[in-house]
């Protein structure tokens, strides 16, 4: 069990009222607070290096802003419409847009066994559409898309997808979350149609495992793709990693070593429950445990300054080129910051990932809606929005979509 160790605020608390720091921020001329987190685990043995993980809170404290900070925050806020901001006062400028529901891997946290029905072409959003409704988004307030899949990288216009997009006046992040299987004779392109940003998924570096796990081959090519990605100048190249217990969480070393000489960030996702996944409690390797393996290992792992919207917990190990992050989602959720909405391929919109909850964009799209009625639609689905998710045993048992339908 970690415990937070309160020197003046709590990241928590922090989390909890930033909408209305947001709000009253930028009539403040200075707010000396300095947080400290300490995050001590019990470490069977190691409780003499307690004093060595006082950890900088997840949050950036107000006064580490500059003065040109706080006003380029102060025009984000401005520019943020309405129909971005939900009744706790959270404001949405991350966009997932899945382009596809197809993918040439079979993986099974994320697709059942017996496969999914696929929706049919005609009914996936166009390319047209796509960016009809991104540009929307972003006119509103989005800073940041990333594309999701299914598995993005074989969608035939996908390039044209990343070009578009990455030409939307106010959009500052293009990022794309891929598999990594064919990715590494397409980035170059990808690259100079303008996408910013890359987060590869793998969850083991054993060749044997992967072929269980995605029910395919291609474990080198992800690997290539690691490689290529760096080479052409991705930094940081995240690489996602979701641990189960008796299938991977044997090598979190071996993944944070990847970290040593390379512009890595790893990041250790908790399992998570979707429909077809055969998600159970005993599978989960909570973060409390993932971080008492890496630290026993690498007693120089030091925890960094995090946006207070950020989904990761980030760590840096002394000497080493990259990073370690910890995505939370079950056991330390971090729904108070929450700032992402997702775009599914066939055109739902969808406002948490763990809600069952999705309203039709493509229906009225194809019906000529107005740009003002598409986002009224935009604006009641992002107010129904609820405080947090129903923890994770409610989600086992609640009826939502497979990953591969969700998008990643």
């Amino acid at each position: 069990m970690f415990f937070p160790l309160l020197l003046s605020v709590s990241a928590a608390t922090m989390r909890r009222h930033l909408p209305n720091i947001h709000n009253f921020r930028s009539g403040l001329t200075a707010f000396n607070c300095f947080l400290v987190r300490s995050e001590v685990g019990s470490y069977r043995g190691t409780h003499d290096h307690m004093s060595k993980f006082m950890y900088a809170t997840s949050s950036l404290s107000l006064s580490e802003y500059s003065l040109d900070d706080k006003d380029k925050d102060k025009d984000e806020e401005n520019r943020v419409s309405d129909m971005l901001i939900d009744s706790f006062g959270r404001m949405h400028t991350y966009l997932r847009v899945s382009v596809t529901e197809r993918c040439n891997l079979r993986c099974q946290y994320c697709m059942p066994s017996e496969g999914v029905d696929l929706t049919p072409n005609p009914q996936l959003l166009s390319l047209n559409e796509i960016l009809r409704l991104a540009n929307l988004f972003v006119t509103s307030g989005v800073n940041k898309i990333r594309l999701t899949g299914g598995e993005p990288t074989i969608r035939k216009d996908i390039e044209q997808i990343c070009y578009q997009l990455s030409n939307l006046k106010g959009l500052k992040t293009l990022s794309m979350t891929t598999n990594g299987l064919t990715l590494a004779r397409k980035l170059p392109k990808l690259q100079e149609c303008g996408l910013t940003g890359l987060n590869i998924s793998l969850d083991t570096l054993v060749p044997a495992k992967f072929e269980f796990l995605t029910r395919r081959k291609g474990h080198q090519r992800v690997l290539e793709s690691i490689d290529t990605a760096i080479d052409i100048g991705y930094n940081p190249v995240k690489v996602n990693c979701v641990l189960m217990r008796g299938f991977n969480d044997d090598e979190i070393c071996d993944f944070v070593e990847l970290t040593r000489n390379k512009p890595i960030n790893v990041r250790f996702i908790e399992f998570m429950p979707f429909d077809g996944n055969v998600w159970n409690v005993k599978k989960l390797v909570p973060y409390s445990e993932m971080l008492d393996t890496v630290v026993k290992k690498f007693p120089g792992l030091k925890r960094l300054q995090d946006y207070p919207t950020e989904t990761a917990k980030n760590f840096k190990i002394d000497g080493h080129c990259g990073t370690v992050s910890f995505i939370t989602s079950m056991t330390e959720h971090f729904c108070a910051g929450c700032s992402r909405l997702r775009l599914l391929a066939d055109g739902n919109f969808k406002v948490c990932l763990f809600g069952p909850s999705e309203v039709s964009l493509r229906d009225p799209l194809r019906q000529n809606a107005t740009d003002d009625e598409l986002r009224e639609i935009i604006g009641a689905a992002v107010k129904r929005k609820k405080a947090s998710h129903a923890g994770m045993f409610d989600i086992a048992k609640t009826a939502n979509r497979p990953m591969i339908h969700i998008g990643g």
